[in-house]
């Protein structure tokens, strides 16, 4: 099979009942975030396309939904081992798709991506298996007794959309559970970032599942591919990462055909300081949690509130060093970064105060050509502000204070998201008794985005339905059956 790398280009494909299918006629540019260059072109996949795919996967169910847990688990051990071979084109192909550093490629995104295939190929084997003894008075038929026993079954076909942030980790968080349980999939990359994508088709290719097993399509969601494969009627679950309102588009169509939902949206995420918090670790915690990816992460921060005695030093010293950042990366694209910059001007009309940033860097090479905005603190502003409650998804943090903890809690709950938080305090039992009050799927104290894949992933309100990682994962992608035979 010849690869699709050349040089640190990757040739975006489809792949389809276990070949990659040439490009049609139907094509658009993938461009650089970091200069604005077109650096390939990507297949958009039509009707006709998705449908075959969504075949493919069909025809695969019984070999693999059928298979043993043993074979399941040393193909994902295979997978997480062809990726790790390639690592450096794994890396490679994220950081020229997405802008990112390097080193947050190399650190988090391609490790997660490997970690996936192998956190779920362990988790198959150390499943339990529930049996109820039941007693049946006046059962003539036997003993008076019953077993009841659960198994799981897969749920079937499969589509999986992903999105361009973190295009490779997120996109094996749904792919390696889904198929640990036993589905075959179909998947569809963000437009804006299909090569490691491809790639991973490779590995999987490599690897040898049935034909069909997995599938990956290319193109735009609304009117295009992604609504073509969430809106099929032989799919049979659609697992979604994106933003809120993608989400009830997708929504609206499966309800067509009673389709179950995974979905992982947006978020405008509080931080809660208060003021017996560790200063510097708090400080360097939010300038993390507000800027890594330049705010491009569904966990970002961009609410911060805190305790009053220390805001004006904590307002300063995080805008001293956003203003100081130059490790940071583009906005994905054109519209994304003109997106953050209207957000950015619409800040000033509401009447905030520039701490830092607020504007376009100037780099004196490529980048200016590129997709960049600066890192920016913002103060000033009351809840009720758009600024403060619509989701930016990009560098931007409002710093607010409060008085007490009610109010500190009442402030972080007053939003139509809830997908995640951090509470920083040096005080116990004040993190014990805050971060259960708090409305959201995860609350970090004194940490942020420290992940144990076991866990419950996932938000509330209008951050998402269900819960990723763990057994979670692998409930939603199978399906419970009660067997009960009389004794």
């Amino acid at each position: 099979m010849a690869r699709s790398v050349v040089g640190k280009a990757v040739r975006p494909a489809h792949y389809v009942a276990g070949e990659f299918r040439p490009a049609g006629a139907a094509r658009f540019p993938l461009v650089d975030p970091v200069d604005g260059a077109v650096v390939g072109e990507v297949p958009e996949a039509d009707r006709e396309t998705v449908d075959a795919a969504v075949a493919a996967a069909r025809a695969a169910l019984a070999a693999w939904g059928g298979s043993p847990v043993e074979v399941r688990a040393g193909a994902l051990r295979r997978i997480a081992d062809g990726v790790e071979a390639r690592f450096d084109e794994f890396v490679d192909a994220e950081v020229a798709d997405t802008g990112k550093p390097r080193d947050l490629a190399a650190s988090v995104d391609i490790p997660r991506a490997i970690g996936n295939f192998r956190a779920y190929a362990d988790l198959l084997y150390g499943r339990p298996e529930r049996a109820h003894s039941t007693a049946v008075p006046g059962w003539s038929g036997g003993t008076g007794q019953a077993l009841n026993y659960t198994v799981r079954r897969p749920l079937g076909v499969v589509a999986i959309v992903s999105p361009w942030n973190l295009p490779l980790l997120l996109l094996t968080w749904k792919v390696a559970p889904a198929l640990a349980a036993g589905n075959t999939v179909v998947a569809k990359p963000s437009e804006e970032t299909p090569s490691t994508a491809t790639l991973l088709a490779e590995v999987i290719h490599e690897v040898g599942l049935p034909v069909g097993t997995f599938n990956l399509i290319h193109g735009h969601g609304a009117g295009a591919a992604g609504e073509f494969l969430t809106a099929h009627p032989d799919v049979d679950a659609i697992a979604f990462t994106g933003e809120s309102a993608t989400g009830t588009a997708i929504m609206r169509v499966a309800a067509e055909h009673i389709t179950p939902v995974s979905f992982e949206l947006g978020g405008k995420n509080p931080a809660i300081v208060f003021a017996d918090a560790d200063f510097e670790q708090a400080v360097a915690g939010t300038l993390r949690s507000a800027f890594t990816h330049s705010g491009q992460i569904c966990l970002c921060t961009e609410r911060v509130y805190v305790e009053r005695s220390i805001h004006a030093d904590f307002v300063a010293e995080l805008g001293r060093r956003a203003a100081a950042s130059t490790d940071y990366g583009p906005m994905i694209s054109a519209a994304h970064r003109d997106k953050v910059l209207s957000y950015y001007r619409l800040a000033v009309e509401e009447g905030a105060t520039v701490v830092a940033g607020g504007g376009v860097p100037s780099f004196g090479d490529e980048r200016d050509r590129g997709f960049y905005v600066e890192p920016t603190v913002l103060t000033g502003l009351p809840q009720s502000a758009r600024t403060v409650r619509e989701e930016v998804f990009g560098p931007i943090c409002h710093v607010a204070p409060f008085d007490t903890e009610d109010e500190a809690v009442a402030l972080a709950n007053d939003s139509p998201y809830g997908l995640a938080a951090t509470v920083w305090t040096r005080d116990l039992s004040r993190a014990h008794r805050v971060a259960p009050r708090v409305a959201a799927g995860i609350v970090w104290v004194n940490c942020w985005n420290l992940r144990d894949l076991r866990t419950p992933f996932g938000g509330i309100k209008a951050s998402g339905i269900g819960r990723e990682g763990g057994e979670y994962s692998l409930d939603f992608f199978s399906e419970p059956v009660n067997i009960c035979i009389a004794i």
